[in-house]
């Protein structure tokens, strides 16, 4: 017969094949599986040294009774118990989870200890109802100081919610809010408590149907959907907005809820749609600059080339303008190019494009025209509005301008070679009592293609 040792000693002497038993059903723990072999069993080891350090100790009848019901003596230091408790709960660790970890470990102790003595009396005996006792006791530190942290973190995080200044609201399956924190109740310019199992389409939202389906699209998913919207809310704070979508996983991995950040970016919008301008459009006349124009000519001629349209380019030569800035100023010559870019808008339908390519060169793109003379008629308006005399100073000053035209596409199929056609148009004009012409005009002999 083996001799009897104490239940102490027998964790202590049988402590690696109880951990491995322990740590095998740890490993069904999904919290537990994502943490380092070492953390987890520390923590085993600790609770089993801790036991038997207390199976060890002199234990009175009082302390014993009180130890069964659950009351063990208050001590300065917190438990290892406590201590176990606090770093599962912010491990993530459940409850159920947490209290499986000490069924696990009695499970363990108890089978190895029973085959090694099936039969147990006397002192043995009253080991195994320590033992017991301890881990009773344990369970219970352990999760009191669960409920003390999860308690301590709700308050801090509904703290950090209270005071976020970003709309944070959490919505259900069905897309109701059943949270949302004083920055959203703000920005509805709502009670919290109107809010609350409310959906975007009760709350009269433009972009519901959108929404709600990002928010269904998130739940089947389970992954984080960035997006943007438009929309007025009634407390007038912003018009855009960006805004994620997160799902909210419970223990069996599925998603019981989504929480919504929204973020007011309207005046980063409006920065970044001043950036834009004024890299695509001329300081002085406001019109799109060549940058703009290239690009609006490359979409024209795609939409051209789809609908079997023609597409005119005229392109513009002020003359008489340097002699203008040259006797007036730079001044009167900005003045004079701001005029101009007026008029020959005001020559142009909506859909037309005018843009200043820089200097006193001005392009004109004339979208759906159904035959030549439509641009034509366009070049000759152009050429007798600004026949008409400028007022930038005491005396009025007179210019004209020389106009190339070129199709699209019988005199180029490709943008470059369309702007291209229109500029040596433009000189050929310039030799011309009409101050236009037509690429197709120029003798093919003197045009280097």
């Amino acid at each position: 017969m083996k001799d009897r040792i104490r239940l102490a000693d027998f964790i202590r002497q049988e402590m690696e094949p109880i951990l491995q038993d322990w740590e095998a059903f740890a490993k069904s723990i999904l919290p537990a599986s994502r943490m380092e072999r070492s953390d987890l069993r520390d923590h085993a080891t600790q609770m089993l040294q801790a036991i038997a350090d207390d199976l060890d100790s002199h234990q009175s009848a009082a302390a014993q009774a009180d130890k069964s019901k659950g009351c063990a003596p208050a001590v300065d230091e917190d438990s290892w118990a406590e201590v176990h408790g606090s770093d599962r709960q912010t491990s993530g660790f459940s409850v159920m989870e947490t209290v499986s970890e000490f069924r696990a470990l009695r499970a363990s102790v108890v089978s190895h200890w029973t085959k090694a003595y099936p039969r147990i009396a006397g002192q043995q005996l009253e080991d195994l109802t320590r033992f017991h006792e301890a881990i009773d006791q344990a369970v219970a530190e352990s999760l009191e100081q669960f409920a003390t942290t999860k308690e301590m973190e709700t308050r801090l995080f509904g703290a950090i919610l209270f005071a976020s200044p970003d709309p944070i609201y959490v919505l259900d399956p069905a897309g109701r809010v059943v949270y949302a924190n004083k920055a959203t109740a703000e920005l509805f310019s709502l009670d919290p408590q109107a809010i609350i199992g409310k959906s975007a389409f009760d709350l009269g939202f433009t972009f519901a149907s959108e929404f709600q389906r990002n928010v269904e699209q998130v739940i089947t998913g389970q992954s984080i959907h960035r997006g943007k919207l438009d929309h007025s809310f009634a407390s007038g704070q912003g018009n855009k907005f960006e805004y994620v979508l997160a799902p909210v996983l419970d223990e069996h991995g599925e998603t019981e809820a989504v929480v919504c950040i929204l973020r007011d970016i309207t005046q980063q919008v409006i920065a970044e749609e001043k950036i834009w301008y004024h890299a695509h459009h001329d300081h002085l006349t406001g019109l799109p600059n060549r940058r703009l124009f290239v690009d609006r000519l490359e979409q024209e001629v795609s939409h051209a080339k789809r609908s079997n349209l023609m597409l005119g380019v005229l392109f513009m030569d002020l003359d008489g303008f340097k002699e203008v800035n040259d006797s007036f100023g730079h001044e009167a010559g900005d003045r004079l190019l701001s005029e101009v870019a007026v008029r020959i808008t005001s020559c142009l339908r909506k859909e037309d494009i005018v843009s200043r390519l820089g200097g006193d060169e001005f392009t004109v793109i004339v979208t759906g025209a159904a035959q030549c003379n439509d641009v034509e008629r366009i070049a000759q308006t152009i050429i007798q509005t600004l026949e008409a005399p400028f007022r930038i100073g005491p005396d009025p000053v007179r210019i004209s301008v020389s106009i190339g035209v070129s199709f699209y596409p019988a005199d180029a199929s490709f943008p470059s070679a369309l702007l291209e056609a229109a500029d040596e148009a433009m000189y050929m004009a310039k030799k011309s009592d009409t101050h236009w012409a037509c690429f197709a005009d120029i003798p093919k002999d003197t045009v280097d293609r």
